[in-house]
C-alpha cells in the first residue's frame, strides 16, 4: 500500500492528499510528501520551496495568492498546529471551473494536505489561534511574477466561516476581478 494516496475534489486538478500513519509505542510517523509517489499518481511535483508559517489570531486570513503563468506553481499545503479553512481558486481561463474556489477544513494530526495544481490562488482563513502551515511549492518565489485576489470579491463569494480580519496592507489591497482578468493561461 502507497504511504498515501489522493482524493479528488471539485475543481479539476485539486487533491486531498491523505498520509498513512504509522504508529506504534514511541509515538507515530507519517511520509508528508514522495515526488515518486505523486508522479506515480498523475500529478509530477518537484520541490523548488519550502515555507512555513504560524498565524496568531483566529480568523485571520492569508491570500489569496497566486503566480502568473511565467512563473506557475503548484502547492502542497499541510497544517502542523491547529485549524485552517484552506482555499483554492481555479484561475485557469480554459477549465470548466474557472473562478470557482473549494475549500478544506485542514486540522494538526488528521494527516491529510491539500494538493493545488499552478494556475490556482491560495488563501486560509485560521480557525484557531497560532496556526502553522507547511507549504511545498513547485517553484521558487518570484515577487514579479505574483499576483492576489481580494478575499472579499463578490464575483468569488467566498463563504469565509468566520468574520474576515487581520489582512495584511497588501492582502486587504489585492483588486477586485473585472472584465480585464483574464486568469493564469498554462
Amino acid at each position: 500500500m502507497s504511504e498515501f494516496y489522493l482524493k479528488t475534489l471539485p475543481l479539476d486538478g485539486l487533491f486531498s492528499v491523505q498520509h498513512k500513519r504509522f504508529e506504534d509505542q514511541r509515538g507515530h510517523f507519517a511520509r508528508l510528501f514522495c515526488e515518486g509517489t505523486l508522479s506515480a499518481f498523475g500529478q509530477p511535483f518537484h520541490v523548488r520551496q519550502i515555507n512555513h508559517s504560524c498565524t496568531r489570531e483566529r480568523g485571520s486570513v492569508r491570500g489569496l495568492h497566486y503566480q502568473n503563468a511565467a512563473q506557475p506553481e503548484a502547492k502542497l499545503i499541510t497544517c502542523l498546529r491547529g485549524e485552517v479553512w484552506d482555499v483554492a481558486v481555479d484561475l485557469r481561463p480554459e477549465s470548466e471551473t474557472f473562478l470557482r474556489w473549494h475549500a478544506e477544513h485542514l486540522k494538526a494530526g488528521d494527516g491529510r494536505s491539500l494538493l493545488i495544481p499552478a494556475g490556482f490562488a491560495h488563501g486560509f482563513q485560521t480557525l484557531t489561534d497560532d496556526a502553522e502551515l507547511l507549504y511545498l511549492h513547485s517553484a521558487d518565489y518570484a515577487p514579479e511574477h505574483e499576483g492576489g485576489l481580494s478575499v472579499n470579491d463578490p464575483r468569488l463569494a467566498i463563504a469565509w466561516p468566520l468574520s474576515v480580519n487581520n489582512l495584511s496592507s497588501r492582502d486587504s489591497n489585492h483588486p477586485l476581478l473585472d472584465e480585464r482578468f483574464a486568469g493564469v493561461r498554462l
